[in-house]
């Protein structure tokens, strides 16, 4: 083979194999992408009993610090993503962490808690232009036998984000001050969006299209119509919101006595996201050999275990039961965000908008439901409300192991390593 062969670039009708340096660029952009957007949104977690006892506010209003910013986001996820059909996947998901990192920066020069929920707000309706478009762009660029090894790095630099965020605010609040953890936070995001622009390739298979509404309707029908979207849009809201009031409303709990944990010993809780990390990136490469259908079930009963042990006294057992919940939560959310982009042949950047538009939403509205539940019946009655979704979602997962399985990319195919077009799940 000569040297010309070697330097020759690759064929823009292939997608992305693990051989191209192309690949190792996307992941890592992807990853960053991710690490960035979690660490702004979740970052203010463990500082809501901070918040609650700062502004004499109560758990449920305290955790609009997360809740806006997640119900902004969702409400932001479809816009997005028919402006990044119109400028291109890579402008669209720039400009959200440059904004986003400006706004969380902004927060911290916050004269009260209104003008931080309004700003809190804005952070999470411009940052939904990264994860309503990520997804789509992976699917379009990545080739589909290793896309879930490439999702789960995705959802693992948003465990990192979610896990170091909530770390350095809890710690650098009870050093200094909340406005110089999210200032802090801010010159992460501004480290963040620089990296991502620098790493991730240009879209090689995006085509701009204008935007039409009635387009939007058709194309939003259609996966509404597929026996297996509505589904995993239902299981992610469903997922999200349980994870969220683990995490918001756990540290309640620990914060008090006989547990009475200091806002950095919180922080330390929330290390437990390393396992999501690792949950998130192996579910992806499982479901890629064994098949969605026979993962996404699993993860979802291992999140049901986890919080069942929460409800125990002793502090090891908790945080245990915590961590299994983590790791079965991201596992979870690494197969079905894949599958969403395998069944999806049409109109991708839509198909993930709306999976993601579910997502958040379960997180904000779920999130805010359960904090009405905790001064109203504790710690048991919130869990036992979080089980009820987790026995909706796990028969949800049940359902979809007999969905009929699609063609992948039927317009343009791809092939594995070993030449044969991977089956989809």
């Amino acid at each position: 083979m000569s040297a010309a062969t070697l330097a020759a670039p690759i064929q823009p009708s292939l997608k992305l194999s693990t051989a191209s340096p192309a690949f190792r660029r996307t992941a890592f952009g992807a990853f960053i992408g991710g690490f960035g957007t979690f660490a702004m949104v979740y970052s203010l977690q463990p500082l809501m009993p901070q918040f609650s006892q700062a502004f004499a506010v109560s758990a449920a209003t305290a955790s609009g610090v997360v809740s806006a910013s997640t119900g902004m986001l969702a409400l932001g996820l479809i816009p997005a993503s028919l402006l990044a059909d119109r400028l291109g996947r890579k402008p669209v998901m720039n400009a959200a962490l440059a904004l986003g990192a400006l706004l969380m920066l902004l927060s911290a020069w916050a004269p009260d808690f209104t003008s931080l929920l309004w700003l809190r707000a804005a952070l999470g309706l411009v940052l939904a232009g990264l994860p309503a478009v990520a997804m789509a762009y992976l699917s379009e660029e990545i080739e589909p036998a290793v896309l879930g090894r490439v999702m789960g790095l995705y959802i693992a630099g948003n465990a990192l984000g979610g896990m170091l965020g909530r770390f350095l605010t809890a710690l650098l609040a009870e050093w200094f001050a909340w406005p110089v953890a999210l200032a802090a936070l801010g010159g992460l995001g501004l480290v963040c969006a620089g990296l991502f622009w620098h790493s991730l390739p240009p879209s090689r298979h995006f085509q701009p299209k204008p935007v039409g509404l009635a387009q939007l309707w058709r194309d939003a029908r259609q996966h509404w119509r597929d026996p297996g979207l509505p589904w995993l849009f239902t299981s992610a809201f469903l997922l999200m919101g349980c994870f969220v009031s683990l995490y918001n409303y756990l540290g309640y709990r620990l914060h008090a006595a006989p547990y009475s944990l200091s806002s950095a010993q919180l922080g330390l809780v929330f290390l437990l996201y390393v396992l999501g990390m690792g949950a998130s990136a192996w579910a992806g490469q499982l479901a890629d050999r064994i098949g969605r259908r026979n993962v996404l079930w699993l993860m979802v009963a291992t999140m049901a275990v986890g919080l069942l042990l929460t409800l125990l006294d002793p502090l090891p057992l908790i945080i245990l039961g915590l961590a299994i919940a983590t790791l079965g939560f991201f596992g979870a959310h690494s197969v079905a965000s894949s599958w969403v982009g395998r069944r999806a042949l049409q109109a991708r950047a839509l198909a993930s908008a709306l999976y993601l538009t579910a997502y958040y939403l379960g997180g904000s509205l779920i999130g805010w439901l359960s904090g009405l539940l905790w001064p109203l019946a504790g710690w048991s009655g919130l869990v036992s409300f979080l089980l009820l979704t987790l026995l909706a979602c796990l028969a949800i997962a049940l359902r979809l192991r007999g969905l009929a399985p699609l063609v992948p990319d039927r317009v343009m195919p791809t092939y594995s390593a070993a030449g044969v077009a991977p089956s989809a799940h």
